[in-house]
């Protein structure tokens, strides 16, 4: 039987959670860049947030690792570099490319969120770790939700920004089912994650100055004349 110390944090996660999804569903449904970009430092600051609780609850100093990776990569490196590679008029623009409007874009998030949860209660049965059942299912929607903001988003940036939501779906989930392993993926993405932003943050420059918008789908645009 649990302590009231226990079910204090265990209920801090399902809060945490539940803020989480909402931030994962915000970055399909938002406008704007800089929005995306916000919720996504709100989402990494969240998923640095679990991380430590259930660190504190399993007396895991793994955790507690990739807690302050995460701060220290997504919450800071990313966002500087995007905000520092990125032309500031990336982040004036008002409507987002994107291929569905965003009714359309929410119901279909509705429906990934409960597929996610259908695919992970025959997975729990086989996970007897109590944050699991929190962090399962809502890890593998915001992987979900990750997947589909790449798919409909038309924007260099905000493909990006799904992109870096998918990892932090999967790190949600791994912290509670794996809670000694993530911190050695966390630190092989704390050196990947942040070149391939800055990467993309020039090339979306470069994109931006050449032909004026940040589409992918006018990459053609840049061929040699």
């Amino acid at each position: 039987m649990h302590s009231p110390h226990f079910s204090v944090i265990f209920s801090l996660d399902a809060l945490t959670g539940a803020l989480f999804l909402l931030t994962a569903i915000g970055v399909v449904a938002t406008r704007q860049v800089l929005a995306s970009l916000q919720l996504f430092i709100a989402q990494s600051l969240l998923l640095s947030l679990s991380a430590l609780l259930l660190g504190i609850a399993l007396g895991s100093p793994h955790l507690f690792a990739v807690a302050g990776i995460t701060i220290a990569t997504k919450t800071v490196l990313i966002p500087w570099l995007l905000r520092h590679t990125v032309s500031v008029e990336v982040y004036r623009t008002r409507e987002i490319d994107r291929v569905l409007n965003i009714p359309s874009s929410l119901l279909i998030a509705a429906f990934l969120v409960v597929i996610a949860y259908a695919i992970a209660n025959p997975l729990l049965g086989a996970v007897d770790l109590p944050f699991a059942r929190i962090n399962l299912p809502l890890g593998l929607a915001a992987m979900f939700l990750g997947v589909f903001t790449v798919v409909a988003r038309r924007e260099a940036v905000p493909q990006l920004l799904g992109l870096l939501a998918l990892e932090n779906g999967v790190f949600f989930a791994g912290v509670a089912i794996v809670p000694e392993l993530p911190v050695i993926a966390e630190l092989a993405a704390a050196v990947d994650v942040p070149v391939v932003a800055l990467v993309v943050g020039l090339l979306t420059r470069q994109i931006h100055k050449r032909i004026g918008s940040t589409s992918v789908g006018r990459l053609a645009a840049l061929r040699e004349r």
